[in-house]
């Protein structure tokens, strides 16, 4: 590798990380509030909502890796036009098949990483957070804790908290239990504790009343109690042991695996090979995507105006393609066997790629006219 393509392609490099950078955080700023008001709300702690987010930044880094790429690309290629760099290059005798070496060399890191991403990286955290959300599910204090809000942590259960104490003392609570339709249990006090004991979870409730109702004589019966005892670990009991998704399932293991996955996952055998074969396509796409950039302003050739004209032609074909990758769902769904067609946006991406350094080599097919004048 020369000078130059070392110079070109560690530009790529600084610049994708910074774009990168922006576009992850925008979108993580934007995912994390609606996170944080959820879990939060939900009476988790800070470090719950941290782990939560660490685990779906993998996916989203995911998402904006093309974007970043095909940025760097179009913005160091402005770059290096606007300074009159590649007019130097090509004036040497450099075609456009040899400029576009180090955008190459960048495809194939940023090919790299994504690879890294999809196979290994996507499939862990997702799983990881499916093991947090069913860790969360079974919690159920933390569910429990609102104050000031009517919940329904189970059907026919509606459980209230007037507020809650800094030392975790609980203030005017309702609860009522209508899970047996032949009668109505609703209990009050004016303070309550919330005791863990091993597995299961008790609520004391100090100076209260217990009303039941029985609908089949229609007669209400009252008791008061200085404390009472309530095993409220049913009302959030549920069906917590989960499965894996194919989505969780890395690469590697999917090969040679596929009956088996299929199996413990409940998806097609199909399902998981078009998964395998999306996880390929989309480290493909991203160097189709860096590779689109920078031969549309290259055919562009220099221009005193700037070449925000072949930029907006160059994210016209980007997004035509993404808009592509968008289409192939629906048949994908119907029909999983047809998972071949997840490589056209990738190769579509390639050729055009191709065609344009093809005309950018030869720019009198672009101008015969004023040539054939000049003549």
């Amino acid at each position: 590798m020369s000078k130059f393509d070392r110079y070109v392609l560690s530009q790529l490099l600084v610049l994708f990380g910074f774009f990168s950078l922006i576009l992850v955080a925008v979108f993580w700023i934007n995912k994390a509030v609606s996170l944080f008001d959820k879990l939060i709300g939900d009476g988790q702690s800070a470090m719950v909502f941290l782990q939560f987010s660490a685990l779906t930044l993998p996916s989203l880094i995911e998402k904006m890796i093309p974007v970043a790429s095909f940025a760097a690309t179009v913005y160091v290629t402005n770059r290096l036009n606007n300074e009159s760099e590649l007019t130097v290059m090509q004036a040497t005798g450099s075609s456009p098949w040899r400029l576009a070496r180090p955008v190459i060399a960048f495809g194939l890191v940023i090919m790299v990483m994504m690879s890294f991403l999809t196979h290994l990286l996507v499939p862990i955290s997702v799983q990881q957070l499916g093991l947090r959300e069913a860790e969360i599910t079974r919690n159920v204090t933390a569910k429990l804790l609102s104050e000031g809000e009517f919940l329904h942590p189970s059907s026919g259960v509606t459980f209230y908290i007037g507020s809650i104490d800094p030392d975790g003392g609980l203030n005017n609570v309702y609860l009522s239990d209508r899970r047996e339709p032949s009668k109505t249990v609703t209990y009050t006090s004016a303070a309550a504790y919330l005791v863990r004991n091993g597995t299961s979870t008790n609520l004391i409730m100090v100076d209260g009343m217990a009303q039941q109702y029985v609908s089949a004589t229609q007669r209400l019966s009252t008791t008061s109690f200085s404390d009472f005892s309530y095993d409220i670990s049913a009302l959030t009991q549920r069906d917590t042991a989960r499965g894996r998704t194919f989505r969780e399932v890395t690469t590697f293991e999917m090969f040679g695996k596929r009956d088996q996955i299929s199996a413990e996952t409940n998806a097609r055998p199909a399902q998981v090979a078009r998964e395998m074969h999306d996880r390929f396509a989309a480290p493909l796409f991203s160097i189709a995507a860096a590779l689109v950039g920078f031969s549309t302003l290259l055919m562009g050739g220099f221009s005193r105006f700037g070449v925000w004209r072949q930029a907006a032609f160059a994210l016209a074909i980007l997004i035509s393609l993404e808009a592509v990758r968008s289409a192939l769902v629906g048949p994908l769904e119907r029909n999983d066997d047809l998972w071949p067609v997840l490589y056209i946006p990738a190769l579509l991406g390639l050729l055009i790629s191709a065609l344009f350094l093809f005309i950018a080599a030869r720019p009198t097919l672009l101008r015969p006219s004023r040539l054939r004048g000049a003549t």
